[in-house]
């Protein structure tokens, strides 16, 4: 596998670049998302998604692992193909995404193209619980560093039979308050609040 290429990006559009690593240039695709990330950039690094087909073998890149790991994830559901993920991250931010999911909205996945009711419906059913484990949601305002305590209280709450929306939205407001919160205090403070 290749899990990142790192080199000179030789030619740009919104949804390739031409990476020249080591004089062999690698036609690497890429979302929305990441193009921003890059577009004044002449150098730099993409975290690859390597997709082997039977009839081709297609490189997808990301600015940061975040993005690439949500991807990994989209194209783990039924019926979602690396074209339609990219689609996705192109149309919602990493967040936007995260947040859709965790607060169980198909109809902010729907408003991207290609994305039906029943394929919003299987990404929100299959992604929610691993969005919330693997701690990639941060909102505005809030450290990243924060971000594991924030999926640790979150599935420890879902666990406890508390909705991800309400999970969502009390530990959005704890951590507006105690942004440094460890997950233990997330908890607590939660369930006193709930």
């Amino acid at each position: 596998m290749i899990y990142y290429v790192n080199g000179d990006f030789t030619e740009k559009t919104a949804t390739n670049v031409i990476v020249d690593c080591a004089g062999i240039g690698y036609d690497v695709q890429i979302s929305l998302t990441t193009y921003a990330d890059i577009e004044a950039l002449n150098k730099g690094r993409l975290y690859t998604y390597h997709l082997i087909r039977e009839d081709a073998e297609i490189l997808f890149g990301f600015s940061t692992k975040r993005e690439k790991a949500l991807f990994e994830l989209l194209i783990s559901v039924s019926g979602v193909g690396a074209n339609t993920a990219r689609m996705i991250l192109s149309s919602l931010s990493p967040n936007e995404t995260e947040q859709a999911i965790l607060s169980e909205n198909a109809g902010t996945l729907q408003g991207v193209k290609g994305i039906g009711a029943k394929t919003a419906q299987r990404i929100v059913i299959d992604l929610k619980d691993k969005v919330a484990k693997i701690a990639l949601v941060t909102s505005e305002g809030e450290a990243s560093a924060t971000s594991s305590a924030r999926a640790e209280a979150h599935a420890a709450l879902t666990t406890l039979g508390i909705t991800a929306k309400q999970a969502e939205g009390v530990l959005n407001k704890i951590l507006k308050d105690s942004p440094k919160a460890t997950t233990e205090e997330l908890v607590r403070i939660a369930l006193q609040l709930l």
